[in-house]
């Protein structure tokens, strides 16, 4: 059954979801070794780990590894958006409303554009509060005004503006009340882990209770200096930079290992990470549920503010298959076939749909036809920054040229 906009309608109005579950492998083929992301331990000299969970899979418990979280997933989903609207793969731009700081006007072109689909906090992040629409800050224009106003109950402003923050969530926590501003939840929820991944060990943490596994792979690590610098030889490090001679390195010099500089030999090592998997699966669910739960005037708005928000996410989907699984150093991963996108009913029951990414491009496009048609007015803006926006980010770049960043600085 292929999905088209009349399809899409019936299935928000009555139906409990769209999801996907695809089977992936390593792109270096079945059994090949991956890197997740590693994270802090519960103590500050606690080795870096994976996260690893038990789950029940078809009446079986089996250990994972979380691969790829909802919320990278969401940026790398936002990040697929941001191409297909700006028309990087030569196809035509889709048109997905945004809005754009652009600092390269202001000296800092490396820093290029941030959108609304890059910000942390989406389209109430402090980097677009702290902008200027025209010479107003933005959150004191009337198109701010409008977006800080906006509710579940009534979320215009979102959609003609940025329907994204729709789909993969938005606070405005400098809002109304010191942080009680309005909360729009994810539509859509993304999540890639690694499935039946061997556990060397198990170690019951005596202070939390918490059961902790730790992976059978290894991570062997070393560096040969081709200078062949020792680490004997005596070097300090301080305002000036670093110099055999402490006077030279300048101010609060200290001694530290060559290695600190980047220099000298690093002593080969062995640490307990990497996996190995069955296979990895990434499941995709857009909760139509929730979309039902977002208005935008009643009647015919309604119908076409939801179609819009639901095909947004089917988009995402598919545009991220054609971007492909390179998430990582050393974890790539790849399809393994075809997986159907399935309508989940209200009872639990699936049907399949049929949809690739140019039906998604197409499905959307119709959406937004639509919504037009229902009195809907899209548009993007473009914001430039305040200069105390600019001026924090300067003072910050030199402050770490200079070698005062986070972890050499007072913090103060």
């Amino acid at each position: 059954m292929r999905l088209d906009a009349e399809l899409l309608g019936d299935a928000i109005g009555k139906a409990a979801a769209f999801r996907r579950i695809s089977r992936l492998q390593p792109i270096g083929g079945k059994g090949d070794k991956l890197f997740p992301p590693t994270y802090p331990g519960e103590r500050s000299n606690d080795p870096a780990r994976h996260v690893f969970e038990r789950r029940r899979l078809e009446g079986r418990e089996a250990w994972c590894v979380l691969i790829d979280s909802v919320q990278s997933q969401a940026n790398r989903l936002e990040e697929a958006l941001m191409a297909a609207a700006d028309g990087e793969d030569g196809n035509e731009p889709v048109p997905i409303p945004h809005v754009t700081v652009d600092f390269r006007g202001a000296g800092l072109e490396a820093l290029g554009r941030i959108t609304s689909l890059d910000a942390p906090y989406r389209v109430f992040d402090a980097i677009l509060r702290d902008s200027l629409l025209g010479d107003v800050p933005f959150m004191q224009s009337d198109e701010g005004r409008r977006l800080a106003a906006a509710k579940p109950a009534d979320a215009t402003a979102l959609l003609e503006i940025s329907p994204t923050a729709l789909v993969f969530g938005a606070w405005h926590s400098q809002g109304e009340g010191g942080g009680l501003g309005a909360k729009f939840p994810r539509t859509i929820v993304s999540e890639i882990v690694a499935v039946d991944t061997p556990v060397d060990e198990i170690v019951l943490d005596r202070r939390t209770g918490e059961t902790v596994p730790l992976t059978a792979g290894r991570s062997t690590g070393s560096r040969i200096d081709p200078l062949g610098v020792l680490r004997r030889v005596d070097v300090f490090k301080g305002a000036s930079g670093w110099s055999t001679d402490q006077e030279a390195a300048g101010k609060g010099a200290r001694k530290v290992r060559p290695s600190e500089i980047d220099h000298g030999n690093i002593t080969p090592s062995v640490e307990p990470l990497g996996v190995t998997c069955e296979h990895a699966e990434h499941r995709a669910t857009i909760r139509l549920a929730g979309i039902r739960r977002l208005r935008f005037g009643g009647g015919a708005r309604n119908a076409a503010g939801r179609a819009l928000v639901a095909s947004l996410g089917l988009l995402a989907i598919f545009e991220q298959d054609a971007r492909g699984y390179a998430l990582r150093s050393r974890c790539d991963l790849v399809r393994e076939g075809a997986a159907p996108l399935e309508l989940v009913n209200q009872d639990g029951s699936t049907t399949e749909v049929e949809l690739d990414r140019a039906g998604a491009r197409g499905l959307y496009r119709e959406a937004c036809r639509q919504a037009e048609s229902a009195g809907f007015a899209f548009r993007s803006l473009a914001l430039s920054p305040q200069d105390k926006l600019i001026e924090i980010v300067r003072r910050s770049r030199e402050l770490a040229l200079e070698g005062e960043g986070e972890e050499g600085g007072t913090g103060q």
